[in-house]
């Protein structure tokens, strides 16, 4: 499996950020209090709760009994087929790998029964199957779920930009906001009035292309309550967030997605690898001055899905647009995805 070189761009930032941990500067006591303050590196609370994920994949698997076989219906324009798959074990990601791997690489999202489905999301039941490419015009969730799995990479991007020593929260994105002009993630970061130079932008994009060259998985996970917290009890904004987050689903869960050993929270749906996403740039990082919490950050990027190709000077355009600050509401309790059927017509 292939994982970014953190050190890319933390040599470029860390010279900057000394300066301002020299200040004696703190964390908000609500932050200071997290149990694992301090305690953890970045990395070490990555690894942590990607463990944590395959801990509890085992868990759920192992209960599931004995196994259940079911049809799975797949069409398409050329053919229909239909596969002997395995219930709440074989996803549409195995159906597009049983069709040929070309199929299973381009597969972005999939429509189960004409619902919105992640491509490694298990199936339930018997069921009709369709696959959608982001050459899907007519689709209009595929272009959501594209743009969420951008900000979930921002968000990988952001967490692991910034050395030990500088107190990074990632807080949350935003519904995805097309119209908007870019992708977003808010991020608490203890620097006051901070500022990215151009070539930080450019570091913290290579390490955006990175992640997305390396066509990771977007692996899905309903868990409890109680597990969520687990793994986030080293993010006090998580921490605030996973209960509503879990009392306003009806199965009382929490939807988390992994991309490598990056695992943040989402109700999805998510892209099925990040080999999808092509041409990317981290545009802007603008401070929130009027938002909930002191100290959150803007980080904003645009990226076009691979094989969609654009000259220098269109994607110039979308870059310049893309830097100013997208004014899209910061992620606020009971808030929820807007779900988007997969038969709507592009706009």
């Amino acid at each position: 499996m292939c994982f970014p070189d953190y050190a890319l761009i933390e040599n470029n930032l860390s010279s900057r950020c000394k300066r301002f941990c020299a200040s004696g500067l703190r964390l908000p006591a609500q932050i200071a209090s997290s149990r694992y303050a301090g305690t953890q590196s970045k990395a070490e609370a990555r690894k942590r709760r990607s463990q944590l994920f395959d801990q509890e994949k085992r868990r759920q698997r192992s209960e599931l009994g004995r196994i259940e076989k079911i049809e799975v219906k797949y069409k398409s324009a050329e053919d229909e087929i239909v596969m002997a798959m395995n219930r709440n074990i074989s996803t549409p990601y195995d159906c597009a790998r049983h069709i040929s791997e070309g199929v299973a690489k381009m597969s972005a999202i999939a429509s189960v029964d004409g619902h919105v489905w992640d491509m490694h999301r298990p199936f339930t039941s018997s069921c009709e199957l369709e696959l959608v490419t982001m050459q899907s015009p007519r689709i209009r969730a595929v272009n959501y779920a594209f743009w969420r799995t951008c900000s979930l990479i921002l968000g990988a991007v952001a967490d692991s930009a910034f050395k030990d020593h500088i107190n990074v929260h990632l807080h949350s994105f935003p519904i995805p906001v097309i119209s908007s002009g870019s992708f977003t993630y808010d991020v608490f970061i203890d620097l006051p009035d901070w500022r990215p130079t151009d070539s930080e932008l450019r570091a913290m994009s290579a390490l955006f292309v990175k992640l997305s060259n390396c066509e990771l998985q977007l692996e899905r996970l309903e868990v409890p309550c109680s597990v969520a917290l687990d793994m986030f009890q080293d993010n006090p904004f998580k921490s605030e967030q996973i209960p509503n987050i879990a009392k306003h689903n009806d199965n009382d869960k929490v939807t988390l997605y992994r991309l490598g050993d990056h695992v943040d929270i989402s109700k999805g749906p998510m892209v099925g690898n990040s080999g999808l996403i092509g041409r990317v740039t981290v545009s802007a990082v603008h401070k929130l001055t009027n938002a909930a919490v002191d100290g959150l950050y803007r980080f904003q990027g645009i990226a076009l899905p691979k094989g969609i190709l654009l000259n220098h000077f269109a994607y110039n355009i979308l870059e310049k647009r893309a830097k100013k600050l997208n004014a899209t509401t910061t992620w606020q309790p009971q808030a929820q995805d807007e779900e988007v059927s997969v038969k709507a017509s592009a706009n």
